[in-house]
């Protein structure tokens, strides 16, 4: 429903020509809603197929046998039972190259895999959230999109090697890649990751998200000028070396605090970024894209946040996404 489409949709905004293959049904994600779907897939354009049958196969084959590459995102014993790997459709091209997503493993089982369920297998849900509440999810579908993104660079590396070939890209392995330095504190040194409060980072400090006298902000500080340029403009004095600060956390925590009270998020923001300090206040989506008008383009009737990626002297071509089966002829 989301990782597949938007790995596909991000290749669409770079210039790909993505064909959909959709049951006679549709994509479940058209039942979702109509921003939803559209979100995830512009550029592309669809043809209904019945995998199950031997027209729906011969053509399939055709469509294989002019592409570069196939992405899928069912389950395995979907992807199997239809034939969608690089074994069954070598026949129709050699070089053609199989992208698999999946939630395990192209042989990891049938279980189900949503999102959500894979931030809960795999730590990210442990790691979220107050430390004396339960545990937390993000607001937003990050294993999806980081599968998404991940399953597309597989697939261009591919490509651009020139061998054909299966590629097994699961949710579950993605998730845990991304927790790398966590991941590695643990193999290596038996660290488990802590919740801390308001999100603190587990090197850095003061690395976080702090109360001001108005608004919220996060702050930041990963080098010692860092720290001097906050400490000079916010009015405070020690804690000089990382590992001080670190060794010393809820000291310079509540030393951070106290002296962020003086002023609003949002004049904090001002006042440290002019030092370089990063800084941001929280604000919400819709105050972000207020403020970042040249993120959003428009696609047929509807507006959307665009390609984050900038290729110089090329613009996306954002074309509404594909009604139901548009390539299919017409029949009666």
């Amino acid at each position: 429903m989301l990782a597949g489409p938007y790995a596909t949709m991000m290749l669409a905004d770079l210039g790909a020509e993505v064909i959909k293959i959709e049951p006679r049904g549709g994509d479940i994600s058209r039942q979702v809603s109509d921003e939803y779907f559209a979100s995830l897939n512009r550029g592309k354009r669809s043809v209904c197929l019945d995998l199950t049958g031997a027209e729906g196969r011969q053509s399939l084959g055709e469509l294989v046998g002019t592409a570069h590459a196939l992405l899928v995102n069912l389950k395995p014993s979907a992807i199997h039972r239809l034939g969608l790997t690089y074994s069954s459709l070598r026949e129709f091209n050699e070089r053609i190259v199989c992208v698999a997503i999946t939630g395990f493993g192209l042989n990891g089982g049938d279980d189900p895999a949503f999102d959500y369920v894979v931030q809960a297998a795999t730590g990210v849900a442990a790691m979220t959230g107050d430390p004396d509440g339960p545990p937390t999810l993000p607001g937003y579908s990050s294993a999806d999109n980081s599968t998404g993104l991940t399953a597309a660079l597989g697939l261009l590396a591919q490509i651009v090697s020139g061998r054909g070939g299966q590629l097994d890209v699961s949710l579950r392995d993605v998730m845990l890649s991304q927790l790398n330095y966590h991941a590695s504190a643990y193999l290596d040194a038996g660290v488990r990751p802590v919740r801390r409060p308001h999100g603190a980072h587990s090197f850095y400090v003061p690395a976080q998200i702090f109360p001001t006298a108005e608004g919220h902000l996060a702050l930041f500080i990963t080098h010692d000028s860092f720290w001097k340029s906050f400490a000079e403009e916010a009015g405070v004095a020690g804690f000089w070396q990382m590992a001080e600060r670190a060794a010393n956390r809820d000291a310079v925590i509540d030393l951070v605090t106290t002296a962020l009270a003086a002023d609003s998020a949002v004049n904090w923001q001002e006042r440290l970024r002019k030092w370089g300090v990063p800084a941001a206040a929280v604000r919400t989506l819709p105050e972000a894209l207020d403020d970042t008008p040249e993120a959003v383009v428009a696609v047929g009737p509807r507006s959307a946040v665009g390609c984050p990626i900038h290729v110089d002297g090329y613009e996306p071509d954002y074309t509404p996404a594909p009604t139901l089966g548009e390539m299919n002829a017409p029949t009666g």
